[in-house]
């Protein structure tokens, strides 16, 4: 559907190196910038949670977007394909920073509260629902399919930054001024993004990507896209690779590592070095992606990635030392990273542009909207048997993930375009 915003800014753009294309840096810009202000406004939420609540009224503030996040992400890839994932993204950051810039000013003027928290929660929660599947289906749109490999390097690289210093900075909004300051921190830096999303040109769909994929109605539209997937060769055991790999995945970096550092006596100190070594690893693949453009077997180095990731991930629960646990987060940050890439690349560049929304959706339901869910499954079952069976049987689930991708032929043989 090309109207109103999408159609005015629709133009043939040849492809070019992506990290030399104004129209990918402008987005790689805006989408940094906006992921930025979302590591301010977390911090802001659990700073301002816990000094109206108690330590449980804190948690359940901090987890109300996790719901309506998990139910309505496949209606958010319809969305994203109906009206554009342009105008989706730009209205998306648009909901979201003015929602983020009123709690701030109702925080200055009347002090904390836990209703006010909890409703900009589940604001966030439904504006990802939408906002996910639009950022996955935009890059299609601004590039050619041979640089989609690249871009995803460069995405990776810029929520890497984002990582890196959106907490510092909401840290420093609340030490400064205190949550109302880091709110508005976190609105301005989302406000950033609208502009250099506006613009942002939209290249127009080749031949074969060009099919409505659209019925009459929005649930047509979703069983439209599952249909879809379901029937692709190379998208159906893609989407399920995915989702094994990041059920394996989320519990023991999240939950099970604050356990795990806590069994160890690492402290929080020592928590943040392997999350570290994570970071540093995760990074160093997306930059090589992003110079390289593309790796040659992209089926098969998902694939094997995959089962090497899942063995550093069980791994992890056995190493003697803080030490060793850097080196194998550095290990398990590399090989989750290029997983990652090369599963999103493909999925990128095997799914017609009309389906990307839906695509996206289905494959971020696991990792986004599912897996938060299950934290405290994790929690409960390393409570009941201990860090390393948890991990142990994590990693068996990540490593299924990597037997779906070399066990199914079509997706090993999977390539990337040149």
């Amino acid at each position: 559907m090309t109207t109103g915003l999408e159609s005015t800014a629709t133009v043939t753009i040849p492809e070019k190196p992506a990290h030399r294309d104004g129209n990918v840096l402008r987005w790689v810009g805006a989408y940094a910038s906006s992921m930025a202000g979302d590591g301010v406004y977390y911090v802001a939420l659990s700073w301002a949670a816990v000094q109206a609540g108690t330590p449980a009224q804190a948690g359940l503030v901090m987890s109300v977007s996790a719901l309506p996040r998990a139910v309505l992400m496949l209606g958010g890839g319809v969305v994203a394909d109906r009206f554009g994932p342009r105008r989706v993204v730009i209205g998306s950051d648009a909901v979201r920073c003015a929602a983020v810039l009123a709690v701030a000013a109702l925080l200055f003027l009347t002090g904390p509260g836990l209703w006010p928290l909890a409703a900009l929660a589940l604001v966030f929660g439904i504006v990802d629902a939408v906002f996910v599947p639009a950022v996955g289906a935009l890059p299609a749109r601004i590039t050619g399919r041979g640089q989609l490999a690249r871009v995803q390097g460069m995405r990776g690289l810029a929520y890497r930054f984002a990582v890196v210093v959106g907490a510092p900075l909401g840290g420093l909004g609340v030490a400064v001024g205190g949550a109302a300051a880091a709110f508005g921190l976190a609105g301005l830096l989302i406000a950033v993004s609208v502009p250099l999303l506006v613009s942002v040109r939209m290249r127009e769909l080749p031949p074969d990507d060009a099919v409505d994929g659209r019925g009459g109605t929005a649930w047509s539209d979703l069983v439209a896209g599952l249909r879809y997937i379901r029937r692709h060769r190379v998208l159906a055991p893609l989407v399920l690779a995915i989702a094994l790999g990041d059920l394996g995945f989320v519990g023991p970096f999240n939950v099970g590592l604050t356990l795990l550092a806590d069994e160890r006596g690492w402290g929080a100190s020592g928590m943040g070095c392997v999350l570290a070594g994570f970071g540093v690893g995760a990074g160093f693949v997306s930059l090589l992606l992003a110079v390289r453009g593309r790796l040659p077997h992209a089926g098969r180095v998902a694939g094997w990635a995959l089962l090497a990731g899942a063995v550093a991930v069980g791994a992890l629960a056995f190493v003697p030392s803080l030490l060793a646990a850097v080196g194998t987060a550095l290990a398990v940050g590399l090989l989750a990273g290029l997983s990652g890439a090369m599963c999103t690349a493909l999925l990128q560049t095997h799914a017609a542009s009309a389906y990307l929304g839906r695509v996206t959706a289905v494959s971020s339901l696991v990792s986004l909207g599912l897996t938060p869910l299950t934290m405290p499954l994790t929690a409960a079952a390393i409570g009941a048997w201990g860090t390393g069976p948890v991990y142990v049987a994590s990693a068996a689930v990540c490593g299924l993930g990597g037997l779906v991708a070399l066990g199914v032929s079509d997706l090993r043989r999977a390539e990337l375009p040149g």
